[in-house]
């Protein structure tokens, strides 16, 4: 069964850092494209970042929502199994639950940023909040 697990939400002040990670057990992460999600409260569940694969490395393309971009960065740490969602400059805008989510249908595959069900395999979510 696969899981995935974030970690590294918290509380920040405007201005301020926050790296999420997604780990994974029964699957390789560095196998499967990856993408982050967040869900504020009241608002639909948007896509923030994702990351790519490919079964020759040659393609760990990611891509950013408009609101995240220059901010966040999305890499991934094969030795460890993880990927990370760097957040700097964090705004109270940012406030939400975020989750990461893959999907057997992102294996070696190239990520999106939409609602696509591909990404069925969700983790449990970590609550960032931005508040002064």
């Amino acid at each position: 069964q696969v899981q995935l697990v974030e970690s590294g939400g918290g509380s920040v002040q405007p201005g301020g850092s926050l790296r999420l990670s997604c780990a994974a057990s029964g699957l390789v992460m560095e196998w499967y494209g990856i993408g982050w999600f967040r869900q504020a409260l009241g608002k639909e569940r948007e896509g923030v970042a994702c990351i790519s694969s490919s079964e020759d490395r040659s393609d760990d393309s990611t891509y950013y929502a408009d609101s995240v971009k220059g901010r966040f960065t999305v890499s991934r740490d094969n030795a460890k199994g993880t990927v990370y969602l760097q957040m700097n400059n964090l705004e109270p805008e940012d406030t939400a639950v975020y989750y990461c989510a893959t999907g057997l249908r992102m294996l070696y595959a190239r990520c999106g940023l939409g609602p696509d069900p591909v990404y069925d395999t969700w983790g449990q979510g970590t609550q960032v909040t931005v508040s002064s």
